[in-house]
């Protein structure tokens, strides 16, 4: 395993501009929420369908709402969904649990952001109203262990999460879920809402936390790899993207005046080592 010393960020340009925030892009008109061998998982209002290697429809599942993302494992598959109509978790939908063979309903559960893990097991999150936790269900639906813990998850070997609390100041780290409960903690971040990470292929996180890039190993050992002048403003929009060995930092911040109109900074480094 390559240390996160290894990894260095070569700073190549940097651009400011008037534009859109960098927010998480559309899903193609057809393409599936999810992908495994021979299926295809589709989310359209009101139903979740499955297709085969041919492009033919398996079977399809009629549900209240709009899914938004799929996680397939072990011959299940969960999907998380919008509901169409504001309730006291907002726009927060039910997750469902269907058989990937044939889109029988295992179970209806409650959370906005999933994963999937091997055998048929599934993370689950939910934050908000005093709620902060990840849970793990079996294949069965079955609840099998819970984590004071919620973010972006991570998951390979074991899983990570880098934490999004929406607290000022935060409580974040990037953590380790083990067995039983417990929450190895991490460095502690300074953004309340990370952007989504980006893992390298040594398992290497590189979390965008607030004015820095930060480098997280497996053992959750961390770096700083690149320093960003970036507004203190908690209204920004901010992503992490890698496009080889390019590695694109956007920090979008809207005009005091005009909150629909926003400067976009652009930092651009290339990634070297590992």
């Amino acid at each position: 395993m390559a240390s996160i010393g290894a990894w260095r960020a070569e700073a190549v340009d940097h651009r400011r501009e008037e534009g859109r925030p960098p927010y998480e892009q559309a899903r193609p008109p057809g393409e599936p929420l999810a992908r495994r061998g021979e299926f295809a998982v589709h989310g359209a209002k009101g139903e979740i369908r499955a297709t085969g290697a041919d492009g033919r429809t398996l079977w399809t599942h009629a549900l209240a709402g709009r899914p938004n993302a799929a996680h397939i494992s072990g011959g299940r598959v969960l999907v998380t969904t919008d509901s169409l109509e504001y309730t006291p978790w907002g726009f927060l939908g039910p997750a469902y649990l269907l058989d990937l063979a044939d889109g029988r309903r295992i179970a209806e559960l409650r959370g906005e952001r999933g994963a999937a893990r091997s055998g048929g097991r599934f993370l689950l999150g939910l934050e908000g109203y005093g709620i902060f936790e990840t849970r793990e269900y079996d294949r069965d639906g079955a609840e099998t262990d819970r984590w004071a813990s919620y973010g972006h998850y991570v998951v390979g070997s074991g899983v990570r999460v880098v934490e999004a609390d929406r607290r000022i100041p935060t409580r974040g780290r990037v953590v380790r879920l083990l067995p039983g409960g417990a929450v190895s903690p991490g460095p502690r971040l300074n953004d309340s809402v990370p952007p989504k990470p980006v893992v390298l292929p040594d398992g290497t996180l590189l979390v965008l936390d607030g004015g820095v890039i930060r480098a997280v190993g497996r053992d959750l050992g961390t770096t700083v790899l690149a320093e960003l002048r970036t507004p203190a403003d908690s209204r920004t929009v901010r992503a992490l993207q890698r496009e080889g060995d390019v590695l694109l930092a956007i920090v979008a911040e809207p005009h005091p005046a005009d909150p629909v109109r926003y400067t976009v900074d652009t930092w651009t480094f290339r990634l070297v080592g590992g």
